[in-house]
């Protein structure tokens, strides 16, 4: 029988918060396919699990995924965990699991914990919704196109962060979204955890000041509903009627139809969209 894939969390910082199954799987698989073993043979010794370790990473994650696979073809059961929090998310694992479901390989995930959404939680905006943006992209073109698409995001966003390029995002994000509020949570579940409440502004203006220290997640609160609305009357105010009409009538609307949403989207009467339009026509 073929082995299977386990997804196991591992702590974002503090140890305590490892699960009993996490420990119990680590301690039986036959291999661990950690980011870096460097870092994850700290956490297998504190905690006396003494099965091998192989690398797996974003710089191997494709031909290292074949190797792992013909391994669990083979009957081994193999554990995979990241430097910290739950595998997948934001990291290479999600091309393991995919090469695992397409080779007919069982995959299964043990929960824990994930910092996206201990800092949502932390983070008093809204938990609704949201979208996870992960790392920005570091070309320069991908990312205007990432934090362009965000500017209209009305869920809350997370992004990760880094201490050497948070000023850099922060003022991009300032540049891009204007004024919102934002929670900057740092170093999450440590000693030195820091939840700080601000707006983009005051966060920029504080770490152009104060040099950042430790890993972030930077949750920002989405576009309000008003202020889209906002923004689309003002759209159709510099429109003049017979140009909005267009704009439905291109669409494929009949003119009735066309002149029922132009009324609706004014806020005036269907009628008095077509006396002008009689008027001007």
């Amino acid at each position: 029988m073929a082995g299977k894939l386990y997804l196991c969390a591992t702590p974002i910082g503090n140890l305590d918060d490892i699960t009993t199954r996490v420990l119990e799987t680590l301690a039986n698989v036959d291999v661990i396919a950690a980011e870096d073993t460097r870092n994850s043979i700290k956490l297998l010794n504190h905690f006396e699990i003494k099965v091998p370790m192989t690398s797996y990473h974003e710089f191997n994650k494709v031909e290292k995924a074949v190797e792992l696979i013909r391994q669990m073809q083979d009957g081994k059961n193999i554990a995979l965990i990241t430097d910290a929090g739950t595998p997948a998310i934001s990291d290479p694992g999600e091309v393991l699991v995919r090469m695992c479901q397409e080779a007919g390989i069982v995959v299964t995930s043990l929960p824990g914990p994930a910092a996206c959404i201990t800092a949502l939680t932390l983070s008093g905006l809204s938990t609704r919704r949201f979208c996870f943006e992960g790392f920005l992209p570091s070309d320069k073109k991908e990312k205007k196109d990432v934090l362009e698409d965000l500017i209209n995001e009305s869920r809350t966003i997370i992004i990760y962060e880094a201490p050497h390029r948070l000023v850099r995002t922060l003022q991009e994000l300032y540049k891009t979204l204007g004024e919102r509020k934002i929670t900057i949570c740092r170093e999450l579940t440590k000693k030195f955890e820091t939840i700080l409440p601000t707006t983009l502004e005051t966060a920029l203006a504080k770490y152009e000041e104060e040099a950042p220290r430790g890993e972030y997640v930077l949750v920002i609160e989405g576009k309000s509903l008003d202020d889209r609305k906002q923004e689309t009357i003002n759209s159709w105010q510099e429109m003049t009627i017979e140009q909005h009409m267009e704009f439905y009538e291109k669409d494929g609307m009949d003119h009735k139809e066309a002149m029922k949403q132009v009324a609706k989207d004014r806020g005036v009467s269907k009628r008095e969209v077509y006396q002008y339009l009689i008027k001007n026509g």
